[in-house]
């Protein structure tokens, strides 16, 4: 299902048929624990964003690449914008802002399953600054009924005017082909950015770290999982072909690192038993995972430090 509500001004072919290639940027904007993540590794077809249940997982804007034998898509997966506590936070929100005028195509996603709220207008302030179409993308369809749809599309209606209305439900696929379909057509023809079988312009050490650090999201609770950063120190194939692989993750007390170590260290091994699993998926070889947990206490306020964990403050 789509509504479609512009095509003035579109690329198309003469006879109205999009058969050139096409290439360019799409950002995944919303609050947080919308599901932006999901829908980022949907379109890709792997993983490139870690997910989880706690808001504001993602932390640095994420680019994952989606290619056809039509188009280049670099999605860029952001973090919820959401109210700041910290200086993390406060680079977060400009992280994600500053995705808004980089694109082609907005996604503005937002769960259908719950009311539209005081964090969905704030962000709709900000999608009426910009040029950009923007799509309203209803994540979750697979939660409510369908006759709820068309009124909470009315509902955001009256608050900005969307290029188009996507109803998907990013976990199980629903309508992610039209939405891709959508998005395509509002690209301008272009070249391709990346070849064809990359799926994303991060390091591999920084997606390692992220895939760690998406574990310990997924095992922990209350305030150790927003005070964690982790960083990839070592990474080299051995003689044997194993690639060994040295992270450090960073906690802010001496009581979170007893936490992710754990009883005899029994939650750093799950850790590391979990992460292994998809790393080694990712770079298609065993791996060594040699894991450890440091204290940088207030790290998360910290510029230097946020610098040094990768943040880039300036965006």
């Amino acid at each position: 299902m789509s509504e479609r509500t512009q095509s003035k001004d579109r690329p198309n072919s003469p006879d109205g048929r999009d058969e050139s290639f096409r290439s360019g940027f799409a950002a995944i904007v919303g609050r947080p624990n919308v599901g932006k993540s999901t829908l980022m590794n949907h379109l890709i077809g792997q993983k490139v964003a870690i997910m989880s249940d706690k808001p504001q997982t993602t932390r640095n804007k994420i680019h994952g690449v989606y290619t056809s034998d039509r188009a280049q898509i670099v999605f860029l997966d952001t973090p919820g914008i959401h109210k700041p506590t910290s200086k993390l936070g406060d680079f977060m929100n400009r992280s994600a802002d500053s995705a808004l005028a980089e694109v082609d195509v907005i996604l503005f996603l937002v769960d259908v399953s719950e009311e539209l709220g005081g964090g969905d207008r704030f962000i709709i302030e900000k999608l009426k600054k910009t040029k950009t179409p923007v799509f309203l993308v209803m994540n979750k369809i697979d939660k409510v009924h369908p006759d709820a749809l068309l009124p909470a599309i009315a509902k955001y209606r009256e608050l900005f005017d969307f290029a188009e209305v996507v109803p998907i439900s990013a976990l199980n696929g629903n309508n992610v082909g039209t939405l891709l379909d959508q998005i395509i057509r509002y690209l301008p023809e272009g070249p391709m950015y990346y070849p064809a079988d990359q799926v994303t312009d991060h390091p591999e050490q920084f997606i390692c770290a992220e895939l760690i650090r998406e574990k310990i999201l997924q095992l922990t609770y209350e305030e150790v999982p927003h005070s964690i950063a982790v960083a990839t120190e070592e990474m080299r194939v051995q003689e044997n072909g194993v690639v060994y692989i040295r992270a450090v993750i960073y906690v802010e007390r001496d009581s979170q690192k007893g936490i992710i170590i754990g009883k005899h260290g029994a939650m750093l091994r799950e850790v590391g038993a979990a992460a292994r699993q998809d790393i080694e998926a990712l770079l298609g070889s065993r791996i060594y995972l040699d894991l450890w947990v440091k204290v940088k206490k207030d790290w998360r306020n910290q510029e230097r430090v946020l610098r040094d964990f990768g943040f880039r403050l300036d965006d």
